[in-house]
């Protein structure tokens, strides 16, 4: 456990329960599961307030230095901010009113402090972003991937090939290889704590993402990959092998 984010965590929800118009602190991520809270952590959390007390939780960062001088802050969405703390403690968090609980989707939380008399929620209402697909679904996108990629990359739009091959495509295996059997996948993410689900696709993962100097080397190694999961359309493996030989 990461005892000084677990400090923080708690200061900062001693300081907010004190505030009448906040009615809850909502860990998530790590700080939500004390035995993933490591060295590597951060804080991620939803601060939930009062009816029209939002835009003051935003504009206003008391609560925040309360615990400690802020040194960094970014606001990067509406609803909050990235910051860090003097003290190097980083954090990212939102800032919802009641009723907009019910409008948002999040991953499962734990709520440091709820105020009584408000049902709250630590599992959200809204669903999921759906990140699993079907083999046939994953495969032929990643086929067109390498496709699309390969004419880029011979156009010259090297940079746009490399996304295309060694980011979107690599997303659509990592897609079909979500299972059930796996409790903690990230259900924004695809790409967390993927070496500790799924640590037979290491090795396949060190071959193919080999950088913005190796497009044609790293789309072979993916097309070769998906030719062990599954029959492939012979007109789209003959295109993509031509367009990987292609001098």
């Amino acid at each position: 456990m990461n005892t000084k984010l677990y400090n923080r965590l708690n200061q900062l929800a001693e300081n907010l329960n004190r505030r009448e118009d906040c009615l809850g602190l909502l860990a998530l991520g790590s700080c939500a599961d004390i035995d993933r809270m490591d060295e590597w952590s951060d804080l991620d959390f939803f601060v939930i307030v009062d009816k029209d007390k939002q835009i003051t939780y935003l504009n206003n960062l008391d609560w925040l230095e309360s615990c400690a001088p802020l040194a960094y802050v970014f606001r990067n969405t509406k609803d909050g901010h990235k910051i860090m703390w003097e003290d190097g403690i980083y954090a990212e968090y939102a800032v919802f009113e009641y009723d907009q609980m019910n409008q948002i989707p999040f991953s499962k939380g734990q709520f440091i402090f709820k105020k009584m008399g408000y049902p709250l929620m630590d599992t959200p209402k809204m669903e999921y972003p759906e990140l699993s697909q079907s083999i046939d679904y994953a495969i032929n996108e990643v086929l067109t991937n390498l496709y699309v990629g390969l004419s880029r990359y011979h156009r010259g739009e090297t940079l746009s090939a490399f996304r295309l091959i060694q980011v979107h495509a690599i997303d659509r295996i990592l897609s079909m290889n979500r299972s059930s059997l796996h409790k903690d996948y990230d259900n924004f993410s695809l790409d967390r704590r993927v070496e500790f689900n799924h640590p037979e696709l290491i090795s396949f993962l060190k071959k193919s993402h080999l950088g913005y100097s190796s497009i044609l080397e790293s789309a072979n190694v993916i097309l070769e990959y998906i030719k062990t999961i599954t029959d492939l359309n012979p007109m789209m493996v003959h295109e993509i092998e031509r367009l990987i030989n292609l001098s």
